[in-house]
C-alpha cells in the first residue's frame, strides 16, 4: 500500500475518477485519507490540469487535492492514465512530495507537469482543477 495526491481528472466524480479506474481493473478500491495542498501553481490545459511544483516564491500557490491510500496494483494504472512511462520524458512525471492530512504528513506519488510544459497555458489561481471546472 502505498498513497497518492490527485489534484486533478484523477478526483472522485472527474473523468478519470481513481476509484472507477480501480474497479475497471479489479484493483482494491482506494481508501480516502482526506484533502492536502501542494505548494505550486496549477494549469489549464483544457480536459484536465497540470501542476507545477514550486516550494519558494511569492507567485506559488497551493493546489488542492485528495490523498487516497492505494494498492500498489492501482499504481500502474494511474501511471498509464498519465502516460507516464519508463525512461520516456512525457509531459506528466511521476514523482513523490510530502503532504499533510489532518495533521500526520505523508509522502505520496503524485503527477505534476515539467514547469516549461506550462508555457502559454491559463493558470487556475484558486488551485482547485474541480471548483474551476465546474465554473467554466
Amino acid at each position: 500500500m502505498q498513497y497518492v495526491f490527485v489534484y486533478g481528472t484523477l478526483r472522485a466524480g472527474e473523468i478519470n475518477d481513481i476509484n472507477v479506474a480501480a474497479a475497471r481493473y479489479d484493483i482494491a478500491a482506494p481508501t480516502l485519507v482526506g484533502e492536502a495542498f501542494v505548494r505550486g501553481r496549477l494549469f489549464d490545459f483544457g480536459a484536465y490540469p497540470g501542476l507545477v511544483v514550486e516550494q519558494v516564491g511569492d507567485r506559488a500557490l497551493r493546489v488542492k487535492g485528495d490523498v487516497y491510500e492505494i494498492d500498489d496494483a492501482l499504481v500502474a494504472v494511474l501511471d498509464e492514465i498519465e502516460e507516464v512511462y519508463p525512461g520516456v520524458e512525457g509531459l506528466f512525471l511521476a514523482r513523490h512530495t510530502e503532504v499533510e492530512v489532518n495533521g500526520v504528513a505523508l509522502t505520496c506519488r503524485f503527477y505534476p507537469v515539467a514547469p516549461d510544459s506550462a508555457r502559454g497555458w491559463p493558470e487556475i489561481r484558486n488551485g482547485d482543477w474541480v471548483t474551476y471546472r465546474r465554473a467554466r
